[in-house]
């Protein structure tokens, strides 16, 4: 086939002719590639989908009108996933631009969704049916959980779509998994050592540990972050694990490992950080701040989009959650202020448990309310990350100068 080039017409450059457009234009529609007809096309799985959208762009513009797109749906609407057919009508009926991108379409057929794609989504005026996700009917024993989890964590009915067609278990929710078995293994190994399970801290050798944070070594940076591994006793283990396990494995079901440890860690930072300004004698140990901070931001996030939170019994279960949170942390205001509880020690700190809080209602909730979008294109994310940056910083010099400056006395080192 004979190549056609451009030609310049009173110095513009005049379109190539007998030119198909192999690949169209980006999500923001941009830009245009265009490869030769005779060109073999790599092989790719959205490439079944391309003769399909050529057939309603005969103007190889990269874009198809939204009646048009309504048309492809209806004729070829029984090869797609129901879901997958509900958000691509949500898209046709929202698109203001009245016109539909290749790839915001190659992008539902590969479960990846760009920002424009998925405001186009939210700007949809068609309802979305409500029934067809909560009807458990033929869903096998996973699809049952990943419905659930959907409807515990995301307040957006096509977000719950979403999530319900995309996600595969793999990878797994391992972090909080893994973090989980670890403080297990650690209290057994301690319990045995210290032969006994409840009360643990009240052993003259629970301290000597090289795990907790103990202010008299808070030089040993690695305590700021591997007293979540130690607890006071099984009755404190077993209220972090549950709220842990509860709470943590379905938002990392549905956030990813990456952000739920992002703000699992930056609450366990808080925590101790926290302790060392403000309870500055004071040992920390347990998970509570990581775990705090999920929780509160879970809980924020719920009450901040009530109406949209279709999980069931929703005040009941918050109800629970706040009685959980308030049991562990009455449990520590009792260890820290009664000293005849274990003499030998001094009294671990329950600031740790507020530093989650402020880190849950802040980062914690932006991660949750940013579902599938970019959090360093979130303005009040960066806000939240800069304070808690400072707070770091501030918390640093503290412990670095102001123990000796007011001349704090500390307990003996275990």
């Amino acid at each position: 086939m004979e190549k056609s080039s451009p030609k310049m017409t009173g110095g513009t450059r005049e379109a190539p002719v007998n030119i198909s457009p192999a690949v169209a234009a980006n999500a923001e529609g941009e830009e245009i590639e265009v490869l030769e007809s005779t060109d073999v096309l790599p092989v790719a799985p959205e490439d079944q989908w391309k003769s399909l959208f050529d057939k309603y762009d005969p103007e190889n513009s990269g874009f198809i009108s939204t009646e048009r797109f309504r048309d492809l749906l209806e004729t070829h609407g029984s090869e797609l996933d129901p879901h997958k057919l509900e958000v691509l009508l949500a898209l046709a009926d929202g698109n203001a631009d009245g016109k539909i991108c290749y790839q915001d379409f190659v992008n539902l057929m590969s479960n990846k969704r760009s920002n424009s794609f998925r405001r186009a989504i939210l700007q949809g005026s068609r309802q979305l049916k409500g029934c067809s996700l909560r009807d458990e009917v033929g869903l096998g024993l996973s699809q049952r959980l990943v419905r659930h989890v959907a409807y515990e964590t995301l307040p957006r009915e096509v977000d719950r779509k979403w999530y319900f067609d995309s996600y595969t278990y793999c990878p797994p929710p391992w972090f909080i998994l893994a973090i989980t078995i670890a403080e297990v293994a650690v209290f057994m190994y301690y319990g045995l050592q210290l032969d006994r399970l409840v009360l643990q801290v009240s052993s003259p050798s629970f301290l000597k540990s090289p795990l907790p944070y103990h202010p008299q070594l808070r030089a040993q940076a690695w305590r700021y972050l591997s007293y979540i591994f130690m607890h006071t006793g099984i009755e404190h283990l077993s209220l972090n694990m549950a709220m842990q396990l509860l709470v943590g494995v379905p938002l990392e079901m549905v956030h990813g490992a990456l952000r739920i440890g992002l703000v699992y860690v930056c609450g366990v930072l808080a925590g101790s950080l926290a302790v060392s300004v403000t309870d500055m004698t004071a040992p920390v140990v347990g998970s509570s701040g990581g775990v705090y901070a999920l929780v509160s931001a879970h809980l924020a996030n719920v009450v901040m989009n009530w109406s949209g939170m279709k999980c069931q019994f929703k005040l009941f279960r918050m109800a629970m959650a706040l009685v959980c949170m308030s049991v562990e942390f009455g449990r520590a205001v009792w260890l820290r202020f009664y000293p005849p509880a274990f003499p030998p020690c001094p009294n671990p700190s329950f600031v740790a448990h507020l530093g989650g809080v402020v880190v849950g209602l802040t980062l914690g909730v932006v991660v949750l309310q940013n579902y599938e979008q970019r959090l360093q294109e979130q303005s009040l994310f960066w806000i939240f990350f800069c304070v808690y940056t400072l707070f770091v910083l501030c918390a640093v010099f503290w412990n670095i100068f102001a123990y000796s400056l007011l001349d704090v006395r500390l307990p003996p080192p275990p």
